[in-house]
């Protein structure tokens, strides 16, 4: 086909198009709905996979996590063997420093918090603030998770933690509030009824989605934790990795280690868990896989629906323009040319319908950007092209059976045909 013939027949389209409006916009609903619904999800999942991301890069890529029972999984949901496994102890990160040359620091740390069903209490004269997580850690901790970055004051010291000292480190909101327009360095606060001075705040962070974030943290040495909390059992340990170090080989050392620690023979199962710090991102995908699925399922229901009205239509408009079909065959047009006329006008209307589904999505997209600081959509390329795509192979597929059935019609019963 030339490209005047391939002009000539796309104006026919438009201007079959052009003079049923109201039939071509009610036959694209369905791809407009199926389109919105890809783009507009797949950029929010995909924003939400970019804020996942630097959540764990905040976390540190190097850093590993060892703990009893697996993160982000509630202990009444585990199988028997897993909760009442035996609890981690803090000296077994020493061991792990001199026991594992691969590893560049292992720092053990605990936590209250009211997600395990204990409170925790702030307060400076009548200002209190609940809910937060009390965590005791010691000074490599915060080499061990950039997260927690300090901003103003400092962090524990190796003094602090020799002579479990009465001091703490603030999440940013927590010193907000209670020391609002007032620096909180060098004063006094009561954790759980017990004074401490404030030695540092952290950089503020929300956290993730908004919750729970080292903004709600208040940190605390270790051995004074352990001093005031002696019921407080459960202990994880941070270890990193070395620049350039080889990850596996490293999780194998520490396995191994605290396999002699635990005093596991070669035929049991490990009574611990390894966690590295992309386990946000594991959990995550599981948590969206679903939403995915759902998803796709929609958008398969409305793209196919869509798909049938323009089946629909195409074929109607086959019956009204029979004689057309006559004439044009009798002029000289061959089938070729009646089947890109006809597949034309339904890639035109799908494809329009695809334009306005895409346009809606991205919509959709920057309200919610907009609206909701923690969910950041991001707009994507590759979707974009994919909804383009996806609306001219609908009306490829659909459009085809159409298509072939006006290319095959007789010109002579056509040229009858009143």
């Amino acid at each position: 086909m030339t490209r005047a013939e391939l002009r000539e027949n796309l104006h026919n389209a438009l201007t079959t198009l052009r003079g049923h409006k109201v039939r071509s916009a009610l036959t694209v609903l369905g791809i407009v709905i199926g389109v919105t619904s890809v783009i507009s999800v797949a950029s929010i999942i995909d924003g939400l996979n970019l804020y996942i991301q630097k959540r764990v890069e905040s976390f540190g890529t190097r850093t590993y996590f060892i703990s009893r029972i697996p993160f982000g999984q509630p202990p009444d949901r585990l199988p028997e063997k897993m909760r009442t496994r035996r609890y981690l102890e803090t000296d077994y990160a020493p061991y792990l420093r001199q026991a594992c040359p691969s590893i560049e620091l292992a720092t053990p740390f605990k936590t209250r918090a009211f997600f395990f069903g204990e409170t925790n209490e702030l307060h400076v004269g009548d200002k209190r603030v609940e809910r937060i997580i009390l965590r005791g850690a010691e000074p490599d901790y915060i080499d061990a998770i950039p997260l927690f970055a300090v901003t103003d004051g400092r962090f524990l010291s190796r003094y602090d933690e020799e002579h479990s000292r009465d001091v703490v480190v603030l999440g940013a909101a927590l010193a907000d509030s209670l020391f609002p327009n007032t620096d909180p360095v060098g004063k006094a606060v009561y954790v759980n009824g017990r004074q401490y001075e404030v030695i540092g705040v952290f950089e503020k962070d929300p956290g993730l989605f908004g919750g729970g974030g080292v903004d709600s943290f208040a940190v605390i040495p270790l051995s004074n934790y352990e001093k005031n909390y002696p019921e407080s059992r459960e202990t994880h340990i941070a270890f990193t990795i070395p620049r350039g170090g080889d990850p596996q080989r490293t999780v194998d050392e520490v396995t191994e280690a605290m396999r002699r620690l635990r005093h596991l023979r070669h035929n049991q199962e490990n009574d611990f868990e390894v966690i590295s710090s992309d386990f946000l991102t594991q959990l995550w995908n599981q948590l969206t896989g679903a939403l995915v699925v759902l998803t796709g399922i929609i958008s398969s229901v409305g793209l196919l629906v869509g798909g049938i009205g323009v089946m629909n239509i195409m074929l109607i408009s086959v019956t009204e323009r029979t004689r057309e079909i006559g004439v044009r065959r009798a002029m000289g047009a061959r089938k070729a040319d009646i089947r890109v006329q006809f597949l034309l006008e339904a890639v035109l209307l799908t494809t329009s319908g695809g334009a306005l589904g895409i346009m809606l999505g991205v919509a959709i997209a920057t309200i919610v950007r907009h609206l909701f600081d923690s969910v950041p959509a991001t707009v994507s390329l590759f979707w974009l092209i994919a909804g383009v795509a996806i609306s001219v192979g609908v009306g490829l597929f659909f459009g085809s059976y159409p298509a072939n059935r006006a290319a095959n019609l007789d010109p002579i019963v056509c040229l009858r045909y009143e």
